[in-house]
């Protein structure tokens, strides 16, 4: 289960890469193509952090259950 949510967080970072480096390619930015690449980035930003949250509970988890042997 970990490889396949730790893949999607690579993904979207990859994604999220890639926009970046499609706004730096760019000589004049097409506004109309510009806001659907910065709408597709937020919604990865916020899909990551979401996964971040539940990465940083997970580790919590696992470190509370080692503190009680």
């Amino acid at each position: 289960m970990a490889k396949t949510t730790s893949k999607g967080l690579k993904e979207h970072l990859d994604k999220i890469k890639k926009i970046s480096e499609w706004f730096e390619e760019q000589d004049e930015i097409d506004l109309e193509a510009a806001l659907v690449k910065i709408r597709e980035a937020g919604e990865l930003i916020k899909l990551s952090k979401e996964r971040l949250v539940e990465v940083e509970n997970e580790f919590q988890e696992i470190k509370n259950e080692i503190e009680k042997e």
